[in-house]
């Protein structure tokens, strides 16, 4: 999505917009959706806590910023490998944040 790599870019329309080109790649070759799933295995084996980037959709907030604002969730609940499957499962799609969040729900923010 452009609101997304628009977040990467200093200035939008200067750029070459390459963003997340070579990654892209990936998918669709035989070789790079091995190294994917191999990744994906790793990350099953040796990892403890799983976390997801989301970004927002500004073009529906009507704003006059077009730049993503970008927020990284913990995944609770569920084993590891049953976090890594949901990630997957929602990767490139739309999730609501009322799939996500819970109203008067209590959160923890780590923030720089």
């Amino acid at each position: 999505p452009e609101n997304l790599k628009r977040r990467f870019y200093k200035n939008w329309m200067t750029s070459k917009k390459k963003a997340f080109s070579k990654a892209s790649k990936k998918w669709q070759d035989k070789d790079g959706v091995k190294e994917i799933n191999g990744d994906f295995g790793k990350m099953k084996k040796y990892c403890k806590v799983i976390r997801v980037l989301c970004h927002t959709q500004m073009k529906l907030m009507k704003k006059r910023q077009k730049k993503a604002h970008i927020m990284e969730i913990q995944l609770n609940g569920g084993t590891i490998p049953q976090k890594i499957e949901w990630a997957r499962r929602h990767l490139e799609k739309k999730v609501p944040i009322k799939q996500v969040f819970a109203e008067d729900e209590m959160i923890d923010v780590i923030g720089v």
